[in-house]
């Protein structure tokens, strides 16, 4: 096991799972741009990284993330800040922090949002980025974007048009309502509800259960998945021919085989 801390994200890495926990509990985890850094810096290395099986994205205190700063906006606004940039170079900023949500979704490793509370705006389009998300029986959910007159970033609204449909996308964006992790559940926005208490020990549980699972089979599924979300069924069928045939190579098939023959649990070693 082992952990370090940058200035606004902790990183652990324990049983083959990377932590990545966003630390500004004070702003319910506000998005800076040195948090925005390092998330992105860890995620980047972690993609090629043979050690980490799993990456989970979680916030510190009783927030995941409200996305981001208002404080930060208003001053930016004010020109507290300075002179403003133009709109190239302030889409460019944006165009980058954004990386880590594409990263997430995109990554060869599965990752899994582990969400204690509030997750609104950007801190939404994170959660919904990941492969999984697993969330506390307190947490709530918002676009948010409307009730300060922006358009949307990170992602969310293609991530959350693909998990409740055009329709309700459309309604979560345009009224901006807060809803509950119960609201959360049944639409499929998120796969799993526990109470706040259990969060921890349940996101560790499904973290474990994936690191320790067959790591390359587990990354040529994902881009299948996410193959599939704008494609055709020719497509895919020979983009799974490809990634099962070389799966099929690998020594974690011989193990699952061999140890479902032998019925037992199969020792995956992500190779």
């Amino acid at each position: 096991m082992s952990s370090m801390t940058t200035e606004h994200l902790l990183v652990e890495r324990r049983g083959g799972v990377l932590y990545l926990t966003l630390n500004r509990p004070e702003k319910l985890n506000a998005l800076s741009e040195p948090m925005s850094e390092a998330l992105l810096g860890e995620l980047s290395a972690a993609a090629s990284d043979s050690e980490v099986g799993a990456i989970v994205l979680t916030g510190a205190g009783r927030g995941f993330c409200a996305g981001g700063d208002i404080g930060a906006m208003r001053s930016r606004n004010e020109g507290a800040e300075g002179p403003p940039p133009t709109i190239e170079s302030r889409a460019a900023r944006l165009r980058r922090m954004e990386e880590a949500a594409l990263l997430l979704h995109e990554m060869p490793k599965v990752t899994i949002a582990s969400i204690n509370g509030p997750a609104a705006g950007a801190g939404l389009g994170l959660a919904l980025a990941c492969d999984l998300r697993i969330a506390s029986d307190t947490a709530r959910f918002a676009t948010a974007f409307a009730k300060v007159g922006f358009s949307g970033d990170f992602g969310g609204t293609f991530t959350l048009t693909q998990l409740v449909g055009p329709a309700k996308a459309r309604e979560l964006y345009l009224l901006a309502d807060v809803i509950t992790s119960e609201e959360a559940l049944r639409l499929g926005m998120i796969n799993w509800m526990v109470p706040a208490a259990e969060l921890a020990g349940e996101t560790e549980s499904l973290a474990r259960r994936i690191a320790s699972g067959p790591r390359i089979a587990y990354a040529y599924m994902k881009t299948n998945l996410n193959l599939a979300i704008n494609s055709d069924l020719r497509t895919i069928l020979d983009r799974e021919a490809l990634t099962q045939t070389l799966s099929g190579r690998t020594e974690d098939h011989r193990e699952g085989v061999k140890a479902f023959l032998e019925k037992r649990e199969p020792k995956f070693q992500g190779r």
